[in-house]
């Protein structure tokens, strides 16, 4: 049984690893054990390509997230070359990639330098182990695609593959590179099959994927082509004036399948080609507006039907011993909810005794929370945060059952909130100091301070005077972006 000082974040990668430094501060303030629940249903990036080979969870997040966790020591020249080999993409070009591939694989890659012999060899073995496989799997039809791969990535999968055990290859990563014993990485789910989402919008859309729910992209390769005659594409070409667009969308959908069908890979027959193609490049910013708005998530299975896995036994063991759950920022459709809508985790939330649930809520919007012209306030993000827990829409005055307090900034491009209404409804709202975003991204927003935001945590956990912090404090613990 975990300590019952215990603080589970949920959280998904990117966004939330630059607040692991506050996260870490008030766990240890507060001499509290620290749990991160991350999501696997990721299927862009580098994910998308293992996923497509060997099938598996999506790993990115947690891979990221435990990388972010190594300590650092810059009088370790060790410390630093394990992390920055475990953070390493290949290049973004894809025979230039599988090139540098080979130079890590056979220890020429300056990457070993400061790595000692027995560590590179350990390593080195899980890397050759998935090396392997992808030798083995190479067809006619298909061949992985080293661009832009993470070496974590890889690593994680040959260990998965060696031991069968995604979480052994989790414990064995977190080991090689000195991750804290007190803080644990627990996936959502855990599997070695991959798990996918689909969002039904307000207006009756469903969107099948997490990449194309939060940054869609065009497949990174082609599906195989059908060829034909030019006397026959002209028939085809006057057949597809006069059908339907239903009739279309089927035959397309046919036409994607069979093609699918002849590539040997990891994924079943007839499963749904949008998750079985490459995500490999992908930007998270200048994406369109949704049509409509989100109100729904679900998992599928790979023919697109709803299921509703178990999670992670872990994830209810901690959430049974802990005395906060933190929201952090992030994507709240392809983060957060993903992890809230599993069986069973939100009757947790909701009755484990847990005395703080706290959203920090973003510090600009995205994709997911501004749809066709319509931006999020803080009312709808613990709107859909308790209807994720609970399986459906809840009433206001319930929510604080599941969110019973907001941490928020004020500014340019942040989610307005409404402090009286949220007030009625239980939840209490800290208004804390944070800068404005720099760069060139159209979203805007704020930054969070993370000494403001650390200062608030622990008043909010501690139960002393909640909603003052000291603006004149500086931004020492290096918070450098958030996501919306």
């Amino acid at each position: 049984m975990m300590n019952k000082r215990h603080i589970v974040v949920f959280s998904g990668g990117s966004a939330a690893n630059n607040l692991v430094d506050v996260f870490g501060k008030v766990a240890e303030d507060k001499e509290c054990s620290l749990s991160y629940i991350i999501p696997i249903s990721d299927n862009g990036g580098s994910s998308s390509e293992l996923i497509r080979v060997f099938g598996g969870p999506g790993i990115g997040d947690v891979r990221s997230r435990l990388v972010r966790l190594i300590p650092e020591d810059p009088s370790s020249p060790e410390t630093t070359a394990v992390k920055t080999l475990f953070n390493h993409r290949l290049s973004p070009d894809s025979t230039q990639a599988r090139h540098e591939w080979l130079d890590i694989v056979e220890s020429r890659h300056l990457l070993w330098t400061s790595i000692p012999s027995p560590k590179r060899e350990l390593i080195r073995s899980f890397l050759n182990t998935i090396n392997l496989e992808i030798v083995k799997r190479v067809r006619p039809t298909s061949s992985f695609n080293f661009q832009s791969a993470s070496v974590g990535n890889l690593f994680l999968t040959g260990a998965r593959l060696f031991s069968g055990s995604f979480e052994s290859a989790i414990y064995l990563l977190g080991a090689i590179t000195g991750v804290p014993s007190n803080i644990n990485v627990i996936p959502a789910i855990n599997s070695n099959f991959s798990h996918h989402i689909s969002a039904g919008l307000q207006d009756g859309t469903v969107i099948t994927g997490q990449n194309a729910i939060s940054h869609p992209s065009a497949p990174s390769a082609p599906t195989p082509a059908t060829l034909t005659t030019s006397s026959s594409a002209a028939n085809l070409l006057q057949e597809e004036e006069t059908i339907s667009p239903m009739t279309k969308h089927a035959r397309t959908l046919s036409k994607e399948l069979t093609e699918h069908d002849t590539i040997e890979d990891a994924n079943l027959p007839g499963s749904l080609p949008t998750l079985r193609k490459q995500y490999i490049a992908f930007t998270k910013t200048h994406t369109s507006d949704l049509p409509s708005r989100i109100e729904r998530i679900w998992y599928i299975n790979p023919y697109g039907q709803e299921i509703r896995p178990a999670p992670n036994p872990k994830v209810l063991e901690s959430l049974e011993s802990a005395s906060a759950v933190i929201y952090s920022i992030g994507s709240l459709y392809t983060s957060i909810v993903p992890c809230l809508v599993l069986k069973g985790v939100g009757e947790k939330i909701r009755g484990s005794g847990v005395r703080y649930k706290i959203l920090i809520l973003n510090g600009s919007l995205d994709r997911e929370t501004r749809a066709a012209g319509c931006e999020f306030t803080a009312r709808d993000f613990i709107g859909a945060i308790a209807a994720a827990c609970n399986g459906g829409e809840v009433r206001e005055e319930e929510w604080g059952m599941y969110v019973t307090h907001v941490i928020y900034l004020e500014g340019e491009g942040t989610p307005r909130v409404e402090r009286e209404v949220l007030g009625r409804a239980g939840v209490e709202c800290v208004r804390i100091y944070g800068r404005k975003r720099d760069g060139e991204g159209e979203e805007g927003g704020m930054l969070y301070d993370g000494t403001a935001l650390a200062q608030a945590l622990e008043a909010i956990i501690g139960g002393g005077k909640r909603g003052v912090v000291d603006r004149s404090r500086r931004n020492t613990l290096g918070i450098s972006g958030v996501a919306g």
